[in-house]
């Protein structure tokens, strides 16, 4: 059995072939194939502690996933998720890896947007507004540079040093026009592309900047109570995908508020997965605003990790 580090992980796990694994991770939600257990979740405080289970089919090994979220580690300088997986041999149950999933669920989870950015967002999309500076908002923009040939991005966080920090190292490092910008409103205004990618219990994205023929990504609405875009927006969406319509109905705090709130019926939701694979459509027209929601899925972690593994 190997052990791999994070650092192990981010070497093996480049950004093409992780925005590859969670098309094929999506794609076997959507075709039927992956097998997916209930997210297990423990909240103390503000800090989560997260359980996932998951195979993304008969030929691999099933895969596990302990995740800690701690937003107060930002101030400790420290990351804000933490997390371990484990990954069973498909023959024989045996553990056959073990990894430090830091790494493998900030790269997953922006490869994760991309794909759906790549499939929802309009083809000239060039214009990408991020809310948030850290670990996440850094790795959006690498991601979805992949997937769209970006004219400009936009970042704002409520701290200015973090948020001109990253815009800083994201211009340096992509050769992109990266700029820090002081206000949401700013940010948003339009962008034909946004992704939220904070842990806020409280709306983020400002709904009336929000232009016809956007898409708005949120990763960070992944429990209950965390909510980065408003009821407003969800009711204005023409279109409203998940990464899981379970998933999502219990434990994103925008689809979860929507339908308890009667704004949305559960059929309206669209699975990633089934517009990957035809079975539901994605965005209709030029004009609609699109909304995806992400709590992130087992699945994920499982595409990722055997694709660092070579066993895909």
């Amino acid at each position: 059995m190997r052990m791999w580090s994070d650092a192990d992980v981010a070497a093996a796990l480049d950004l093409d072939t992780a925005i590859a694994s969670q098309r094929l991770a999506f794609e076997s939600l959507g075709r039927g194939e992956a097998q997916l257990a209930d997210k297990v979740a423990i909240r103390t405080g503000d800090d989560t502690t997260l359980c996932y289970l998951s195979r993304l089919s008969p030929r691999h090994g099933a895969v596990s996933k302990l995740v800690a979220v701690h937003p107060g580690n930002v101030e400790r300088g420290l990351p804000s998720i933490s997390a371990t997986v484990l990954v069973m041999d498909a023959a024989t149950g045996q553990l056959a890896a073990t990894m430090q999933a830091t790494a493998l669920t900030e790269i997953r989870t922006a490869a994760g947007s991309a794909v759906a950015a790549d499939v929802l967002a309009l083809a000239d999309a060039d214009e990408l507004a991020i809310l948030g500076s850290g670990v996440q908002a850094r790795a959006h923009v690498r991601a979805i540079a992949r997937v769209r040939q970006l004219r400009e991005v936009r970042i704002f966080s409520r701290d200015a040093a973090r948020r001109e920090a990253a815009a800083a190292e994201l211009a340096a490092e992509l050769g992109l026009a990266v700029r820090a910008v002081a206000s949401a409103e700013e940010a948003v205004r339009e962008a034909p592309l946004i992704a939220a990618c904070t842990l806020s219990a409280e709306p983020v994205v400002p709904t009336a900047a929000v232009a016809a023929g956007a898409t708005v990504i949120s990763v960070g609405s992944f429990e209950h109570h965390r909510c980065e875009v408003d009821a407003e927006l969800v009711r204005r969406a023409g279109a409203v995908v998940v990464d899981e319509v379970d998933a999502a109905a219990t434990h994103a705090g925008p689809i979860a508020g929507a339908l308890e709130r009667g704004d949305i019926a559960r059929e309206q939701l669209r699975a990633l997965g089934a517009v990957l694979v035809g079975a539901a459509p994605g965005r209709r027209d030029a004009t609609e605003v699109v909304f995806y929601n992400s709590v992130g899925l087992g699945v994920q972690d499982a595409a990722a990790a055997h694709a660092v593994l070579g066993t895909l």
